[in-house]
């Protein structure tokens, strides 16, 4: 199938990051794109006013007409693409699917778009969000022409999708000799074993943790997935140091790190000053003095320096590079500063693994040591609860004071015995409650704070601007 001649994109499941990154992506190419989700969003709401027509209910009746004409010339300009999130028996899944329409999975049709690109892809459990964005920015910050689909809205574009500007000027004719010089960064997304989808020159694995073990069942099989996404690598795969034997990579990668000087880039001399982070990065070609990141976290630190790597391959300018890390300012939901005073610090972070936890609360502690850091978490998936409550408890355990919401079940049902009751009879802590969504705000506004955190990926981002506002009021 060649994307140049479809007309007409439907997306199921259209208010996904990643979704609604592909979405905006046809609708600048000229395309006619529109969707269905569950429920109407802040997302949803804007791609609305971007001009693409959206419904919140599971009804065939409210397809575009076009997508009724079942005529098999007609049906042959169409996409419909889902994400697996959506069920089987989703009445609209079953219509296009009993009618031979042409249906893709996200992770297929941005290989379909990047294929014949320059691609830089990010992967990991954890760190490829931050990573790509950084990516790009660092690109951009080099004049660069290049395009991105990233899972999060960075701060600096406001956006989760950035488009060459050759590629705007010629949505519709992109000539391939122009696409194999652009460059496009990408997550490259191991959920569901999506990454397969991608062939990029370029790659950068951030970590393989664990995770998504109601896909692959044990670590083993998601670290050989890893295996086979880093095969697929055309030209330079770029690792951390240590995950390096973790993955049979079939050739030598590039590795990095924070601070292990055996890794073929890595950072020393970190130091914070003012709350930013200060350090030199060791390449293969000498060294980078004095770089300063704009964004908090000594993960943070790491992720740039695969970003470094990155650049030095693409023989960007050492000026440049130092001038994209300054001025990067993180991802919406990532470290996320939402109140920054003397009295009192609120950060929310996506953080709903447990290594994603650890990391984000010893930065946090690390960055402000004095004082009291209270947390509330919303777990996110019951089979994740599950497979790893004895981390969550160690995780949570960091924190001086812990507020735990429900579990987030996303698209699963509950699982016996797996709650949020379970995680707190784990945690060593005395200092731990389970509050509802009706008495969060509340019971926050009411404890005499510090540094405050939000942390998950379930719906506890529709908590943050509410708490905000109470605090600030008071």
């Amino acid at each position: 199938m060649k994307l140049e001649n479809i007309n007409s994109i439907y997306f199921l499941g259209i208010g996904g990051i990643g979704m609604s990154a592909l979405a905006r992506y046809f609708n600048a190419m000229g395309k006619s794109v529109s969707g269905y989700d569950k429920t109407p969003t802040k997302l949803t709401d804007e791609l609305i006013a971007e001009g693409i027509n959206i419904h919140f209910e599971d009804n065939i009746n409210l397809l575009p007409e076009i997508f009724k004409d079942l005529n098999p010339e007609s049906k042959s300009n169409h996409l419909i693409v889902f994400t697996p999130a959506v069920p089987k028996d989703h009445s609209e899944y079953v219509f296009f699917n009993l009618n031979g329409f042409n249906i893709k999975k996200r992770s297929e049709v941005l290989g379909l778009i990047t294929e014949q690109s320059h691609t830089i892809a990010v992967a990991g459990t954890h760190g490829k969000t931050t990573t790509s964005s950084l990516i790009a920015h660092l690109l951009k910050a080099a004049n660069l022409d290049c395009s991105a689909f990233l899972g999060g809205i960075t701060q600096n574009y406001n956006t989760n999708l950035l488009l060459g500007e050759s590629l705007k000027a010629q949505p519709s004719t992109s000539n391939p000799d122009y696409l194999k010089q652009h460059l496009i960064v990408v997550e490259a997304d191991e959920y569901d074993r999506s990454f397969l989808t991608l062939h990029p020159e370029i790659a950068v694995i951030t970590s393989v943790d664990a995770d998504h073990l109601d896909i692959y069942g044990d670590k083993k099989f998601m670290e050989e997935s890893y295996s086979l996404f880093a095969r697929q690598v055309k030209s330079s795969l770029i690792v951390k140091k240590s995950i390096e034997k973790n993955i049979e990579t079939g050739k030598k990668p590039i590795t990095y790190s924070v601070n292990d000087t055996s890794a073929d880039y890595y950072a020393s001399n970190i130091t914070i000053q003012a709350g930013e982070y200060h350090y030199d990065v060791h390449t293969p070609n000498g060294i980078f003095k004095n770089f300063i990141l704009g964004l908090p976290g000594l993960h943070n630190v790491e992720n740039s320096v695969s970003a470094v790597a990155v650049g030095c391959l693409l023989n960007i300018k050492e000026e440049d590079i130092r001038k994209a890390l300054l001025t990067f300012k993180g991802v919406k939901r990532r470290f996320d500063y939402q109140i920054k005073t003397s009295n009192l610090v609120f950060i929310d972070d996506y953080a709903h693994h447990p290594e994603e936890l650890k990391a984000c609360i010893n930065s946090v502690k690390e960055m402000y040591p004095n004082k009291k850091v209270t947390g509330i978490f919303q777990p996110h998936l019951y089979s994740r609860t599950r497979d790893f409550a004895d981390d969550f408890a160690k995780s949570l355990d960091l924190l001086d004071e812990t507020i735990l919401m429900e579990i987030y079940p996303a698209r699963e049902l509950p699982i016996e015995g797996v709650s949020s009751q379970m995680l707190l009879d784990k945690m060593k802590s005395k200092h731990k409650i389970i509050s509802q969504k009706t008495e969060l705000v509340e019971e926050v506004c009411n404890r005499e704070l510090q540094v405050l955190l939000t942390l998950g990926a379930g719906d506890i981002d529709t908590f943050v601007e509410p708490i905000r506002k109470k605090l600030i009021a008071q």
